[in-house]
């Protein structure tokens, strides 16, 4: 690319240039689970607390949800409050974002025990760089971005003696999902199966993938997996309705998403592990299927 660039430029018919895609990030979040700020408001102006204060802990409450007002879930703290000797004040009920502790929390586990600041200068310079960063693209696109401001920001104040965190990264692949389909005879509530399907005129739907096994639909389950399909009829192949199949992204609008705790109950965790391994290659994109389990084993 650099060369392309020196290329054109030379020629006189293009020129390089830097383009920068800035983020704007909000740095609250209306939820419980997060480092409180440090905030107090007095005639609604905000104030930070006293620093020999911090850190500031998170208060208990009844439950981790928003209060029927609408605030935050630290709205539901019994005292949630900042006293001075000018009176006592309300704290910001908002908590930071994930990235406020995850962007530079691979520093403290370099010096866990330090109780003056994160990390000491001597075990940063000593540690250096995190050797390696293994993270999913849509995940670490975001996280990167945060850690490497953090990185830099403590470098140009001379706390930390690195301006990159991460030496290598490697983007793992997505686990895909093997979604499966039922087909609506349009206009009815009767489904007919895979093999049939071209006989009549249909809609396919996703279905449920836990009421599916071996592609052949559980059919009391079926009628009970919604309201709407209770009295639902099906056109059979061989006695059983087959449905179709397809992989794609693992997600819970394509009912296809896979529970661990089920797998892990029905074959261990060991075996759950060993399988994710032999998937494929880490950086690669891996379709789920269940029932390569049991060939597995």
């Amino acid at each position: 690319m650099t060369k392309a660039i020196e290329f054109l430029e030379e020629k006189g018919i293009g020129k390089g240039k830097i383009q920068y895609r800035m983020r704007d990030a909000i740095f609250t979040r209306q939820r419980y689970w997060g480092e409180p700020l440090p905030v107090y408001f007095k005639d609604d102006l905000p104030y930070l607390i006293d620093e020999n204060e911090l850190p500031l802990i998170l208060p208990e409450v009844d439950k981790y949800l928003p209060t029927e007002d609408g605030e935050p879930p630290l709205g539901r703290a019994k005292e949630w409050t900042y006293k001075t000797s000018e009176g006592e004040f309300p704290l910001e009920k908002s908590t930071m974002p994930g990235w406020a502790g995850s962007s530079w929390y691979f520093f403290r586990y370099m010096d866990s025990k330090n109780d003056e600041s994160f990390a000491s200068r001597e075990k940063t310079d000593y540690w250096g760089a995190v050797d390696l960063y293994i993270g999913g693209s849509e995940h670490a696109t975001g996280h990167l971005l945060y850690s490497r401001f953090w990185t830099k920001f403590l470098f140009d104040l001379g706390v930390v003696g690195i301006d990159e965190p991460f030496q290598k990264m490697i983007n793992q692949g997505m686990i895909q999902g093997r979604s499966n389909f039922v087909y609506r005879v349009k206009g009815t509530n009767k489904f007919v199966s895979y093999g049939l399907k071209n006989q009549y005129d249909t809609s396919d739907m996703h279905v449920d993938v836990n009421i599916v096994h071996n592609d052949q639909l559980n059919l009391d389950k079926f009628k009970s997996w919604r309201p709407d399909l209770a009295n639902a009829e099906f056109i059979l192949e061989d006695g059983k309705y087959i449905c179709g199949a397809e992989v794609e992204k693992m997600s819970k609008s394509k009912y296809n998403v896979v529970n661990p705790d089920d797998i892990i109950e029905r074959y261990g965790a060991d075996t759950l592990r060993l399988y994710e391994m032999f998937l494929g290659p880490l950086e690669q994109f891996k379709p789920w299927n269940t029932n390569g389990i049991d060939g597995f084993l």
